[in-house]
């Protein structure tokens, strides 16, 4: 099987996203150690892209993964360090939107 990609567009409650991502740097230690965790990081609009680009915006931000496998990315779904990033950054969410690719 190829490399699973996950691009996760987060949205957090207006002037939230850096406590929110706060937490999230504070998991990355944890996420890289996993098996089958290629890349992990929280990623924000590029300043003075120019016209091609199309922002998110302040209060988003796009984590990009890439996984060797879907068994390593549903254990990282199931993983207890995860789950305690969830509950903790819950409240301070409006949106959550994971797309799962794979190459073609």
């Amino acid at each position: 099987m190829s490399i699973i990609h996950v691009i996760a567009v987060i949205t957090t409650n207006p002037g939230k996203r850096a406590d929110v991502l706060e937490l999230f740097n504070a998991n990355v230690p944890a996420v890289l150690a996993e098996e089958g965790c290629i890349a992990y990081e929280a990623t924000t609009d590029t300043e003075n892209a120019g016209p091609m680009q199309t922002q998110f915006g302040p209060d988003t931000f796009v984590v990009v993964e890439q996984w060797s496998d879907m068994e390593a990315l549903h254990a990282h779904a199931r993983s207890a360090h995860m789950k305690t990033y969830s509950q903790n950054t819950d409240e301070m969410l409006a949106n959550r939107a994971i797309h799962i690719l794979s190459p073609v």
